[in-house]
């Protein structure tokens, strides 16, 4: 089983990008606290993607600094550079992002980046109807 679950701050803003067949894909770092003994002694980095619509909630949501919790899956890739030398990449790939940062910790004025996506459907959390445990079905 290949699962990872991490809880750390992001050290870049997210880059969002489509390749060639319309896909969204959101690429950002994050920073991992260890601690050792109850002391925190240092910090790992992993990149991490994501894709499609968690990839445009992630760019139209996080910046650098915030706390989110990540799961998914690493992935290992081979590469050889132009020089013939061999690179080895390790990314998490994402399938759920939590966004932990309270929004009253948010920057003064934030609002949410906007992507220009057509067929975005996504609303503001402010314009979401509160719904009643009484209206639940379970």
């Amino acid at each position: 089983m290949n699962k990872v679950v991490l809880v750390g701050n992001l050290t870049r803003d997210p880059e969002l990008s489509t390749i060639s067949s319309g896909i969204s894909v959101c690429k950002f770092g994050i920073a991992v606290n260890n601690q050792f003994g109850g002391e925190q002694k240092e910090a790992d980095f992993f990149n991490i993607v994501a894709w499609r619509g968690l990839a445009d909630n992630c760019a139209k949501y996080l910046v650098k600094g915030n706390k989110v919790a990540i799961s998914g899956r690493i992935s290992i890739r081979n590469v050889e550079d132009k020089d013939g030398n061999k690179r080895t990449y390790v990314d998490i790939v994402a399938d759920d992002v939590e966004f932990l940062t309270p929004r009253s910790q948010q920057a003064a004025g934030y609002e949410p980046k906007d992507l220009g996506h057509a067929n975005s459907s996504s609303k503001r959390v402010s314009e979401v109807t509160p719904v009643s445990d009484d209206d639940l079905p379970f």
